[in-house]
């Protein structure tokens, strides 16, 4: 059974589940303004993976695993503050802080995300 159309705020027709004209349209524009610059532009180049191969050496576990009591190798250097381009918060090992896949991938984001 499918759904019945709807009518979309420009008065458009559409099928269920599709976007109409001028929501495609405001889409793609939403999309250009949000276009995320590549991870080299951002700094994650050979001199960030060299120091984050460095600070995981020192600092092998994940510190949200440890918080609950478990043993967990890290694989991931996360900024505990974004750094939002920031040159001096990026490279200040202060705001480093090692993490699993997980934790970064994850719970880290919807932290984030939540502020």
């Amino acid at each position: 059974m499918t759904k019945p159309p709807r009518i979309c705020p420009c008065n458009e027709k559409v099928a269920h589940g599709v976007l109409c004209t001028c929501q495609r349209k405001a889409k793609q524009q939403r999309d250009q303004r949000h276009v995320r610059p590549t991870a080299h532009k951002r700094g994650y180049n050979h001199a960030w993976r060299k120091a984050s191969k460095e600070y995981l050496a020192l600092y092998p576990h994940c510190v949200m695993c440890a918080a609950s009591g478990i043993n967990n190798l890290a694989s991931v250097v996360d900024h505990i503050i974004p750094h939002k381009g920031d040159d001096v918060l990026f490279w200040s090992r202060s705001n480093w802080q090692s993490l699993c896949h997980p934790h970064h991938n994850s719970t880290k984001q919807r932290l984030e995300k939540s502020k």
